[in-house]
């Protein structure tokens, strides 16, 4: 892939806008952040909020329905590794001998869901 079609594909994932259209662009595993989300996200931490002029638009209505297409797929890649981390997480608690309750109360699930969603039998 080119700097050109990565500069057309790469957006942030907390405002939206393509790397085109902002200073910096910092890659993570799967997402992406400008530098004025750092800088905002960075006075926040501080304690300093600044005000909005309004609720934030969802990232698609900047969006043409072939991007939207092409960002999907990382979307599901999100999911499949959140789902992956989960799946290790209530492995190690197995590992250490928690309890399918307790693992559900976390969950907020029953101990027969959570069983039946992790343990890998049927």
């Amino acid at each position: 892939m080119t700097s050109d079609t990565f500069a057309d594909l790469a957006r942030c994932s907390f405002c939206g806008k393509p790397s085109t259209q902002v200073g910096r662009l910092v890659a993570g595993a799967g997402v992406y952040i400008c530098d004025e989300c750092v800088a905002l996200s960075a006075s926040i931490i501080d304690g300093i909020v600044p005000s909005l002029a309004g609720p934030p638009s969802p990232i698609w209505e900047a969006m043409a329905d072939g991007e939207m297409l092409s960002h999907i797929p990382r979307v599901a890649a999100h999911i499949d590794q959140a789902e992956a981390d989960l799946r290790a997480w209530v492995q190690e608690l197995r590992r250490r001998g928690v309890t399918w309750t307790r693992i559900g109360e976390a969950l907020g699930i029953t101990r027969q869901s959570a069983w039946e969603r992790f343990s890998g039998e049927e």
